[in-house]
């Protein structure tokens, strides 16, 4: 091999990791455009066939689970009332056809006295490479609230990071 050629190698491997993490960070951020205008199947298909989406108050398992969620009377009220699920820039880790993400989601409300913050929630996403293109294979979400499982979840995405605990 020709140093022309692994120099060419070597940039071809970086273009491919910086197409990866735009993939997968538009994957995750068309999440709260869709849900929020009830493209049922559209969210879904952000997951694999039997992709799993854990909120605190429900576990769904596989894409028609997703496809339900969004189709509910619960979620149709927010969607009508006025609704915003806007979702903070992840932090992307790939390796190979694997990958994980942390980030942050707010849910913003119309309510009679104006908008207003809902729920804020630490995300952790799990996603695998497929023949149509990256997928969601399980997205955790926890409530920030107190909990001591919200700040581990985004502190595993980062393996050589501490948390200080009081």
């Amino acid at each position: 091999m020709t140093p022309e050629d692994s120099r060419l190698d070597a940039l071809e491997a970086r273009l491919r990791a910086l197409e990866d993490e735009r993939d997968i960070t538009r994957l995750i951020l068309s999440y709260g455009p869709l849900v929020d205008s009830g493209c049922a199947g559209d969210v879904a298909a952000l997951w694999t066939e039997d992709g799993v989406y854990d909120v605190d108050e429900i576990l769904m398992t596989g894409q028609a689970e997703i496809e339900a969620m969004v189709r509910s009377a619960p979620h149709q009220r927010w969607i009508a009332g006025g609704c915003a699920h806007v979702v903070g820039p992840p932090h992307v880790t790939v390796d190979g056809d694997e990958a994980t993400a942390v980030g942050y989601t707010l849910m913003i409300v119309n309510t009679p006295d104006g908008f207003a913050l809902r729920r804020a929630t630490a995300n952790h996403w799990r996603l695998r490479r497929t023949p149509a293109g990256w997928r969601a294979v399980n997205r955790t979400n926890c409530v920030l609230d107190g909990r001591e499982e919200s700040p581990d979840l985004l502190a595993s995405h980062f393996p050589t990071a501490t948390r200080h605990r009081p």
